[in-house]
């Protein structure tokens, strides 16, 4: 009986000496799969992705429609006007571009801000209204 005991003590000593605890096991398990960290603020255990170079020129009417507001102005979604239907733009044109641009800078109805993208610069956003203005024109 001894022996059983010894055996069993030295096999859990061992155990624990080279392996984790039961605690660190279940921690370990129940750990988070990932966690958000802020660009300039120090980042526990995730991998940051490199920002993209910001260019000193700002993008063009084209690539911000692309970016930001092809998802809605391309298919209509939430009441968006479609790209190139003179129709559903005229009643919109009629109340002049700075309160197109007004509105996409600022949002209207289901359109957010900017078009959900707050990293366009007001110039940016008026490039994507003029390009959009160009085809019902």
């Amino acid at each position: 009986m001894k022996k059983l005991l010894g055996l069993i003590t030295v096999t859990l000593l061992a155990g624990f000496a080279w392996g984790e605890s039961y605690e660190d096991q279940v921690r370990e398990r129940l750990a988070p799969v990932g966690n958000v960290c802020v660009e300039g603020q120090e980042c526990e255990t995730a991998t940051v992705a490199a920002a993209e170079p910001q260019s000193s020129e700002p993008r063009s009417g084209d690539q911000v429609y692309s970016a930001a507001c092809a998802a809605c102005h391309a298919t209509g979604a939430a009441g968006a006007p479609v790209f190139g239907e003179t129709d559903q733009w005229s009643a919109r044109l009629e109340k002049g571009t700075e309160a197109l641009y007004s509105n996409a800078i600022n949002g209207i109805g289901a359109m957010p801000a900017k078009g959900g993208n707050a990293s366009l610069s007001d110039e940016e956003v008026q490039a994507a209204v003029d390009h959009m203005i160009a085809a019902v024109e």
